[in-house]
């Protein structure tokens, strides 16, 4: 087992290489930009990016697939072509999409296909959709460090496309770990990510957080 804080050094280092440019902006006249990460359970990766300073909104939700509005439960079925996803806005002048990047390698096991822990299909696959060239291009020069590092032991298999959609999921996903901490998926599942990101990440969390 890698030490929790090799993998993150490892990663400011190699994205640093990078002559990294700002993402785009959400739209003209706004400084917002957008991220959507798959890291399996979309509600492990809410609970975690929402905590990050910069970060000003995380909605649950699928993309990727070619289902129009699809429900979760035809999503579980792993033939819609979706990913469970969170899609994050943020401030770029508060956290580059770099970071998200580093919180998104951390945070997930981005060397099992189509699989995180007990959750199984392509639902639950290791994603990340870019929004920009800049951000393929990060994603991707990243992704190949940690596979010349062998960071993991064996090869990261995530996938790296161009966001095409994004369907919000239904409302009783949304903030789910905030709103049903105390059950046995949160406190078994989520909750040790949450403890180890907030151990890795510390210096980038907001200062008030909803526990």
């Amino acid at each position: 087992m890698r030490p929790i804080r090799i993998l993150s050094l490892l990663i400011f280092i190699a994205v640093n290489h990078i002559n990294a440019q700002k993402s785009e902006p959400l739209s003209s006249g706004s400084s917002h930009a957008f991220a959507t990460f798959g890291t399996g359970c979309f509600w492990c990766t809410e609970a975690v990016f929402r905590e990050l300073k910069g970060v000003i909104s995380v909605t649950p939700g699928y993309s990727g697939g070619h289902v129009r509005n699809p429900s979760y439960r035809e999503v579980c079925t792993g033939t819609t072509g979706h990913a469970e996803v969170c899609h994050i806005e943020f401030d770029p002048e508060i956290i580059s999409f770099n970071e998200l990047l580093a919180v998104f390698w951390e945070v997930h096991d981005p060397t099992t296909y189509n699989r995180q822990g007990n959750d199984v299909g392509p639902q639950y696959r290791s994603v990340i959709f870019y929004h920009n060239d800049q951000q393929k291009k990060e994603a991707e020069y990243l992704k190949a460090r940690l596979n010349e590092l062998n960071v993991y032991g064996k090869p990261v298999v995530t996938e790296i496309s161009p966001f095409l959609n994004f369907y919000p999921a239904e409302d009783y996903h949304k903030e789910y770990y905030l709103l049903h901490g105390d059950q046995p998926y949160c406190q078994i599942v989520i909750r040790p990510k949450v403890e180890k990101f907030r151990k890795v990440f510390r210096d980038k969390l907001k200062d008030t957080l909803d526990h």
